[in-house]
């Protein structure tokens, strides 16, 4: 990439003088202009061939480049026609990149039509040249004819972005809700979220967001962000997270959709005693109203009933959503899930 095509500070506010304009706030256009943070991260991306990279914020494209110098294939999504343009003209001739003009959210729990579809198709053409490249299906020779053929190496999605503030948790959370083989997460956020995301049971961070985070994959804080290393510079400190997805700490998971809106739920009332909270939760009028928006039966409990739950888990009847650990918050949904058979227990 030229020097001068760079997203620095100084092209920036070249570029938006040029056209009479100004960055908007309401987009969360806060370019990351530290050429040092765009290198730090495409290194905890770990990039390689077999991956399909998803970017929302494209902004005029200088971490999208590099992204395509070590991906497969980098889908990446910018809303503003501005930027956009500029993204376009920067990118243009390279083939392993798909460029979005447009909200990478249809709604807050689903990713745009489009955005969708480019993933899917990506992730079959990225794994159809790992397979031609590396020996894969098809391939007349055996591991028992020659032991030193490479074999192809999985093909994964990562989500490696500068996340705009205002879309940063519903697009991090749709991504791990969703069926895609996800692998990690390489993002800048906003400081005060990678707390939330990051918190410990008994802290005021700590919430439904947390536990769905950390029940699914082990997070880590790369590195604080001054508000200098941005064009413009927004009020709050930013923050690198690398979260990587634990394949271990899914299966413990029964039911995922279910976990998510029992999480949710019980959160809602994060201050009152657990056995309190889960009484309210599962009485008749909740299940009554719960049941009315969901396919699947939900079941009722009487208090005595949760009470023998919470003690088999070892969980006490006083202590508070928020002083439960990520394992017991799994531990009591998967015991107090739908059961395939029942649609209700005493």
């Amino acid at each position: 990439m030229d020097e001068a095509d760079r997203q620095t500070r100084s092209r920036l506010m070249r570029l938006f003088e040029q056209q009479g304009k100004q960055p908007r706030h309401d987009l969360g256009q806060n370019f990351l202009v530290d050429l040092n943070l765009h290198q730090l991260i495409v290194k905890h991306a770990a990039l390689s061939t077999a991956d399909v990279v998803l970017e929302v914020g494209t902004g005029t494209g200088g971490l999208t480049a590099q992204l395509a110098d070590h991906a497969g294939h980098v889908i990446s999504v910018e809303f503003d026609e501005h930027v956009y343009g500029h993204a376009k003209h920067l990118l243009a001739g390279r083939n392993n990149v798909t460029l979005i003009h447009g909200d990478a959210l249809a709604n807050k729990s689903t990713l745009a039509p489009e955005v969708i579809t480019a993933i899917e198709q990506s992730l079959v053409k990225v794994r159809a040249a790992e397979q031609r490249n590396y020996g894969g299906l098809g391939d007349a020779v055996t591991d028992a004819d020659n032991p030193w053929l490479m074999q192809p190496a999985v093909t994964t999605l990562k989500l490696v972005a500068n996340l705009p503030y205002n879309i940063a948790t519903p697009v991090m959370s749709n991504l791990i809700a969703g069926d895609w083989p996800w692998s990690k997460m390489v993002v800048t956020i906003q400081y005060e979220l990678a707390e939330r995301m990051l918190a410990k049971p008994g802290t005021g961070d700590y919430s439904a967001l947390t536990v769905w985070m950390q029940s699914q994959a082990e997070l880590k804080l790369i590195r604080k962000l001054p508000p200098g290393v941005f064009w413009p510079p927004p009020k709050v400190d930013s923050a690198v997270l690398r979260v990587d997805r634990s394949p271990q700490l899914q299966q413990q998971i029964e039911q995922r959709d279910w976990f998510h809106a029992f999480v949710r739920d019980v959160f809602t009332l994060r201050r009152k005693q657990i056995l309190g909270v889960l009484t309210q939760q599962f009485s008749e009028k909740t299940v009554a109203e719960r049941t009315a928006h969901h396919s699947a039966p939900q079941p009722v409990y009487t208090r005595e009933a949760l009470s023998d739950v919470l003690g088999a888990l070892q969980i006490a009847p006083t202590a508070r959503p928020e002083q439960l650990s990520v394992a017991q918050f799994v531990a009591l949904s998967n015991r107090l899930a739908p059961q395939p058979t029942l649609t209700a227990k005493a």
